[in-house]
């Protein structure tokens, strides 16, 4: 893979979900249409609200941790510029963000238009700012590295450790896509990019796509720094 400084070492990401509104292993290489996503970022936003309530219930948490990132009200203003270059231009049109007492939580849906003949590219970014949770005990302990929240299963993928982003980072690998979750404090980061096609599309260049995340997540991490 990779080798630092960039690299060493299901899915649809939805982001947590508000109590008031909600925002909409195996190797295949043919993936489902864009609206299996957002499906399931439904069930993930309806999971993360009730994980919500229950910490702003208990108020169980003395010491919030330390977040060094603002939250945003567009996560989609931040492009993914590298991973545009290394597969296809990618636009963010589909943003939601939510405020609460126990977490703040940001997503922008990247796609671009279906070209036959041609592999499809779709990408996720999800920023959380946990103000009252430690995320670190249970980072990556689950889906989203969030204790199971979230709709991508990190199961049945390769999981490697990317040395140099916040306090610690991972590289989930599967067959049709990657996910590049980081952790730094109560901020927890993700981006997903995810690939499909028919038979007879060529596959991408893997490390390419990863090292643009890399170099993405950075750029993320930089913009929204504090």
């Amino acid at each position: 893979m990779i080798s630092e400084p960039e690299l060493e070492g299901e899915w649809d990401a939805g982001p947590p979900a508000a109590p008031a509104q909600e925002p909409d292993a195996p190797r295949e290489r043919v993936r489902g249409p864009r609206t299996a996503w957002l499906w399931g970022l439904g069930g993930a936003v309806a999971a993360s609200a009730v994980w919500a309530g229950v910490l702003v219930a208990q108020d169980r948490f003395a010491d919030a941790p330390r977040i060094a990132y603002r939250h945003t009200e567009d996560l989609c203003k931040v492009p993914l510029t590298a991973v545009s270059a290394s597969t296809v231009q990618l636009s963010g049109d589909y943003a939601r963000h939510e405020e609460h007492p126990a977490l703040d939580w940001a997503y922008c849906a990247h796609g671009a238009p279906y070209t036959e003949g041609r592999l499809s590219y779709e990408a996720e970014v999800l920023v959380r700012l946990h103000k009252k949770a430690d995320p670190r005990p249970e980072f990556g302990a689950g889906p989203t590295g969030l204790g199971g929240r979230g709709a991508m299963a990190t199961s049945g993928g390769e999981v490697e450790q990317v040395p140099g982003l916040g306090e610690r980072a991972l590289l989930i690998s599967r067959v049709g896509g990657s996910r590049l979750e980081v952790l730094d404090g109560g901020a927890v980061f993700s981006i997903t990019v995810q690939w499909y096609g028919g038979p007879d599309t060529a596959d991408p260049d893997e490390d390419a796509v990863q090292a643009a995340m890399v170099e993405d997540m950075r750029n993320l991490m930089t913009a929204l720094r504090t």
